[in-house]
């Protein structure tokens, strides 16, 4: 079978076809050093992608699948190439990177969606150039190939910067920008206001590479610049046992990006901290649930950046104007009607998040049914990240909360325009079974808790203060350790209105700077063998990183199990009717 797709990085490479319907996040779902697929929910879990011909419909979840993208190439664990099926930019980043910085590539192509299954059949391909050959697949009706991108329109600063004239590192960024706004289709770059950067966090030795040399060239960020969670607490990563051998280079990176004149932030909730973007804002983060919360939220203005194309904006200040920088590309491609839950806790909106990201994987929906909800900030976060988790789209709506659905009878006019999906009661207890069961073979029962996982997204301040008033006056399991990760920001808010103290009172342990996502030994015990966390993110990304299994609980939930070390993985009553 011969196929002709659009090239997106040139190339000639060949190998056995490894092919999925679902998208897949490599940050969190694919081991950066091996190439192995460790995402337990995923169709490949388990699979070897090194040497493949990788064929999927596009990427999902994380931004910093380009970071793993790059490691994968530069220590010889990558595909030899991706086929994508839908417009994928996250992956291609870290090629892009790999190739402009380090010299090392492999093909990208585009083809059309019906070709997945034909792919699927294929023991070999072969690709060179804007076409595939495949061994052993049925043969396919010839067909135009996916359209190309108009070219970008340059202003004269935007010329002086590819000419040199600011510099190295600022010429190497805008090429970037540029092909970039290419791949998007933009005809025109954006001025941006701020930018947070995902790149920060160490998934080998190719991020701290690119950053150093980033530096070593003279770059410096043209914008206010936050930095994301990194992959240690900077302060005290030593005393936490953390091993050199991830903490010095970890640590290194986090400092070439203060050098570029970062903010010393640390945080994956960017939106917690003083003054957050306005209702379009246009800006550029990086860290998927930032920008599902950005763009829904708040009603800011950002691309889902990939990382390093985050840096490169921060270094230009500018962006290209495509994606959700426009209203064309904030609309909903689907409606989906949730149906009643009586009296949820706040398990349920993670949850939710985590089955409607599955349902929705590229298009952004307009969720109605929760129009009664009254979500709160912390709600509208736990549902955010969850969903960016599992979708690969940059946004959702929500019928009379988010923004841009907050009329109600306006939302409801336009979901009678879109496709329409429902869930059910019974499709959100599926869900919860086969989080919480068993290397999710769905057993329900006590199961042993010997971790807490709390804080992904970083802990808010009235998270903090809600976990405070359910550990008033008790005391934890002497065998269960309960960690919560935060922000300094809210740490040091926390910590002069007495919580921290208080919560230490209880057993808590802080972690500062880094994340659930990047935590592992000895901050996780190493006899721990389960975890318990109220995030949906790290519920779906845990049993990957940390090599235990992760369930799903509420907060009130979690800190029972704090103190008892046992959690009740049965459908709670609201999910049960």
């Amino acid at each position: 079978m011969r196929l002709t797709g659009r090239q997106i990085v040139e190339g000639h490479a060949g190998g056995p076809v490894v092919a999925a319907p679902v998208p897949l996040s490599f940050w969190g779902g694919v081991d950066p050093q091996t190439g192995i697929v460790v995402d337990r929910y995923h169709p490949l879990h388990g699979r070897s992608l090194a040497g493949t011909v990788l064929v999927m419909p596009g990427s999902r979840g994380s931004c910093t699948g380009s970071s793993v993208a790059l490691q994968l190439l530069m220590n010889g664990r990558a595909p030899a190439a991706f086929v994508f099926t839908e417009e994928e930019e996250i992956v291609t980043l870290g090629v892009i990177i790999a190739r402009r910085m380090f010299g090392v590539s492999v093909p990208v192509l585009r083809l059309a969606g019906d070709d997945m299954a034909r792919l699927a059949e294929a023991g070999r391909a072969e690709i060179s150039g804007d076409t595939l050959i495949a061994e052993g697949a049925p043969a396919a009706a010839h067909r135009d190939a996916p359209a190309g991108r108009a070219a970008t329109a340059l202003s004269p600063a935007d010329r002086a910067m590819l000419r040199g004239e600011h510099g190295e590192a600022t010429r190497f960024a805008m090429e970037v920008v540029v092909e970039m706004a290419g791949l998007y289709g933009a005809r025109e770059l954006i001025d941006v206001t701020r930018a947070h950067i995902d790149g920060c966090i160490y998934t080998g030795e190719a991020s701290l590479r690119f950053a150093e040399r980033l530096r070593d060239l003279g770059a410096r960020v043209r914008v206010p610049t936050t930095l994301n969670a990194v992959s240690v607490d900077g302060r005290r990563w030593r005393a936490l046992g953390v091993d050199a051998s991830l903490g010095e280079p970890a640590w290194r990176l986090a400092e070439a990006y203060l050098a570029m004149g970062a903010r010393t932030s640390f945080t994956c909730a960017p939106y917690l901290l003083d003054a957050p973007p306005a209702l379009g804002e246009q800006i550029v983060w990086a860290e998927s649930n930032a920008v599902a919360y950005a763009n829904s939220v708040l009603g800011a203005r950002t691309m889902k950046y990939p990382d390093y194309l985050d840096i490169c904006v921060a270094i230009t200040g500018r962006a290209p104007l495509a994606g959700c920088h426009l209203d064309a590309g904030r609309r909903p491609a689907v409606a989906i009607e949730v149906a009643p839950i009586s009296a949820p806790n706040d398990a349920f909106f993670a949850l939710l998040g985590h089955h409607l990201g599955e349902m929705s994987p590229e298009a952004i929906p307009l969720v109605l049914g929760l129009e009664d909800a009254a979500m709160t900030d912390d709600d509208l976060k736990a549902f955010a990240a969850a969903f960016a988790t599992t979708s690969g789209a940059p946004m959702f709506h929500i019928a009379g909360i988010t923004p841009e659905a907050r009329e109600i009878a306006a939302a409801h006019a336009l979901a009678e325009t879109l496709p329409r999906l429902s869930v059910s009661r019974a499709d959100l207890a599926e869900s919860w079974r086969r989080i919480n069961g068993e290397e999710g073979a769905g057993e329900e029962g006590a199961a042993r808790i010997d971790l807490v996982a709390l804080g992904n997204p970083h802990f808010s301040f009235t998270e903090i203060e809600r976990l405070a008033a359910l550990c008033a006056g008790r005391r934890k399991a002497a065998d269960v350790a309960l960690v919560v990760t935060c922000g300094r920001d809210v740490f040091a808010r926390a910590q002069a209105a007495g919580l921290t103290a208080a919560l230490e009172r209880f057993g808590v342990s802080f972690v500062n700077d880094t994340c659930w996502c990047m935590i592992g030994e000895p901050v996780i015990p190493p006899a721990a063998r389960a975890i318990l966390t109220s995030s949906g993110k790290y519920a779906h990304y845990g049993p990957g990183l940390s090599g235990r299994r992760v369930m799903l609980g509420s907060l009130t939930q979690c800190v029972e199990a704090a103190s008892t070390g046992i959690f009740d993985t049965a459908l709670p009553g609201w999910l049960a009717g």
